[in-house]
């Protein structure tokens, strides 16, 4: 490109344009302040930029309308294979008018960023001997520029190609400048974040923190963790809605995995970001949203929550406009998806190690409780009666089985002593077995004590405790006296035999056991269910396999075996020396009723060895309150016999005013009528009785 001298007022007219020129900040202002030049001189009507792209066949317009807006396009093609191609092949001025140039290149004609002209010129802009872009001057009339004029045009591009690189290097400052402060802002937000959220090892309390952050700091509307449940098939969902921003919405749901978004993003372990119109078919947590936030379009962005080759859950974010979730956001939070990942891993490890602590302490507890009730008689069985040996044979063929074993009989004929030798000879005898007796627990602790319960259940709940059922995961649960369990609590434990899973108090969350389960009672469950005081659903599912154990007095045959058990083992407790039993006394312990049976047949063995002097066993009948059955027969309990064309109405008011409104005892109206107070109780309740009106 030549070089023409010019005077002192052309220099000073040119110094001029640059400082102008220097002043704009961005390429539509340059085009801008150079139209307005060129008009006011007579150089042409309109001007416009063509930069090339460094790396890409790619190149931006820049121009300004008649009202100066600026015009701004960009294309890789049709802009790229037009006159700029010819210029960077031949770096020199190309000149023609509108028909020429609208056959040459017809794309750009039909574009309405070239309106017809008269004459177009493209000069190129030339920086350190490198050629990127150029410079179109158009005359709407068709008349080419003169030698002068074309001179001007020429020492003007100059101008602007200096210009116009200050622009690009100013822009690429300012970006990269803008680029490092948001990678450090990028950064503490992300240290912040990963502070805050590492610090949490409760897992209710990680997901309330992390949607605090992520809300703060992004403004999402809807933040959820989701988890897959303990129970196959199911997702649990932790989420909080700033439907209203200072009073949001925290909720916990269980629902099935099938057919849900978070479905998609377990099996491909991507990130998934997607538009939901309220028109569509949802899956009930979307639906959830649109009824939320007024049938708003919903755009959802799910994270993988992957923690090495663990996929752990999916962090779900809703926002009710798209523009959030731009390519700078999203490759923040998938950061912060990574960091979240490691404080659920971590949160989940925390829970598990404290539930494995509290089940140590609680199975220690249990088995120290166990330890403390056992008594040393239940090493083995004693018994050689024919109606032992039954029970034995018994005890054979249901140990192997995880059939539910029920066992009926008197107090004291040793129900607890069978329990254990089924549980001795069953395949989960590696575990201890967990007992709890019905009767001895406070109804309202009952359910607790069965299921355990979180940290504010309810009034005196200040930690989780492990219930029994969990602490006799796959091992035996004996529940003596059934029949005690109340009626409120007995659906409860019918879910649990026939489903294998439980809630704790205060949790919605599902525990799965593999628990087998012995009961016993020495009440007669059958005449409860028909007087409703014990579920029939519950009963059948109870007496799966029956064991009567006998009472003493229907096997005297062992009592002389007990006697001996009995004696030389609470001698050896206590000290004491004895050799031997007299038959005499063997013979009249033998003839005993016992009501009590075996409990009270050890009970007077005892006050017999702490009573003997010397090493022969003395017992001592009038001091114990005995007396030979064969010499006085028991008294038989009075029994009311109906009248003729007296009603079971009738009847109990009858013997309630004879027995002055008293139901227990001896002498008391239940006894009367020959049947227990409770299920006199209950009738009355059923036929509107009052005792008080008899």
């Amino acid at each position: 490109m030549s070089y023409t001298p010019m005077g002192d007022a052309a220099e000073q007219g040119l110094f001029d344009i640059a400082r102008t020129l220097l002043q704009q900040p961005d390429m539509c202002a340059l085009v801008n302040a150079v139209r307005l030049h060129i008009n006011q001189t007579g150089l042409a009507e309109q001007v416009n930029l063509l930069l090339c792209h460094p790396h890409q066949p790619r190149v931006c317009f820049f121009s300004v309308d008649g009202q100066g807006e600026g015009i701004r396009y960009e294309d890789e093609t049709v802009l790229a294979n037009g006159p700029i191609r010819r210029v960077l092949s031949r770096p020199e001025a190309l000149h023609c008018r509108y028909h020429e140039f609208t056959e040459t290149w017809p794309q750009l004609g039909k574009l309405d960023l070239y309106p017809p002209f008269g004459h177009y010129t493209l000069l190129p802009l030339a920086a350190e001997g490198r050629i990127f872009g150029g410079c179109e001057f158009i005359r709407d009339v068709d008349r080419p520029w003169s030698e002068k004029e074309y001179s001007r045009l020429q020492s003007l591009t100059q101008i602007i190609s200096v210009v116009a690189e200050h622009i690009q290097t100013r822009r690429v400052s300012s970006d990269n400048y803008a680029l490092l402060c948001r990678e450090r802002d990028d950064f503490r937000l992300l240290v912040a974040i990963t502070n805050a959220v590492l610090s949490k090892l409760d897992l209710d309390e990680l997901v309330s923190e992390i949607s605090r952050e992520i809300h703060t700091n992004f403004n999402i509307d809807s933040i959820s963790i989701v988890l897959r449940s303990p129970r196959k098939g199911k997702l649990n969902i932790y989420s909080t809605h700033y439907v209203e921003k200072s009073a949001p919405i925290s909720a916990q749901s269980e629902l099935d995995e099938k057919g849900t978004l978070s479905e998609r993003v377990f099996n491909s372990k991507e990130m998934l970001l997607l538009n939901l119109h309220h028109q569509e078919q949802h899956a009930p947590y979307e639906r959830m949203l649109f009824d939320m936030w007024n049938n708003q379009i919903q755009t959802l962005c799910l994270f993988p929550l992957t923690y090495g080759d663990k996929m752990l859950g999916v962090l779900k974010l809703a926002q009710c406009e798209a523009h959030i979730f731009t390519a700078a956001n999203l490759k923040l939070l998938r950061q912060i998806a990574e960091r979240i990942a490691i404080a659920i891993d971590n949160a989940l490890a925390w829970q598990e190690i404290n539930r494995l602590k509290e089940r140590l302490v609680d199975e220690n507890l249990a088995l120290t409780e166990q330890i403390n009730n056992v008594s040393a008689d239940f090493g083995e069985i004693i018994g050689r009666s024919d109606a032992m040996m039954t029970v034995m044979k018994q005890v054979e063929m249901v140990a192997r089985s995880n059939s539910t074993v029920l066992i009926l009989g008197e107090t004291g004929t040793g129900k607890e002593l069978i329990a254990r030798a089924i549980h001795n000879l069953s395949h989960r005898n590696n575990r201890r077995m967990v007992k709890m007796n019905c009767a001895a627990m406070p109804a309202g602790l009952l359910e607790s004590d069965l299921f355990g319960h979180e940290r504010g259940a309810f009034t005196g709940a200040s930690a989780q405790r492990i219930g029994r059922f969990e602490l006799a995961d796959h091992s035996t649960l004996f529940l003596d006296e059934v029949g005690d369990m109340p009626l409120d609590l007995q659906p409860k434990l019918l879910r649990v035999l026939q489903e294998q899973e439980f809630e704790r108090l205060g949790s919605n969350k599902i525990i799965q056991t593999d628990v087998r389960l012995i009961a016993a009672t020495n009440r007669n469950l059958k005449q409860m269910v028909a007087d409703r005081e014990f579920r029939s659903d519950l009963y059948y599912r109870l007496n799966v396999f029956p064991i009567f154990l006998p009472p003493l007095r229907e096997r005297p045959e062992d009592i002389p075996l007990l006697v001996k058990a009995f004696t030389f083992k609470i001698a050896r407790r206590l000290g004491r020396n004895i050799e031997s039993i007299p038959a005499d006394t063997l013979r009249i312990l033998s003839k005993m009723e016992w009501p009590g049976n075996v409990r009270e047949l050890e009970n007077v063995i005892e006050r017999a060895v702490l009573l003997t002097r010397g090493n022969v066993l003395q017992l001592s009948l009038s001091e114990m309150a005995f007396s030979d059955p064969a010499q006085s027969p028991p008294e038989e309990p009075e029994t009311d016999i109906a009248r003729e064309g007296e009603d079971e109405i009738q009847r109990i008011k009858r013997v309630l005013k004879e027995c002055n409104g008293v139901i227990a005892g001896a002498k008391g109206a239940a006894q009367r009528l020959g049947v227990k107070r409770t299920t006199l109780l209950a009738r009355m309740k059923r036929l509107g009785i009052d005792k008080d009106l008899c």
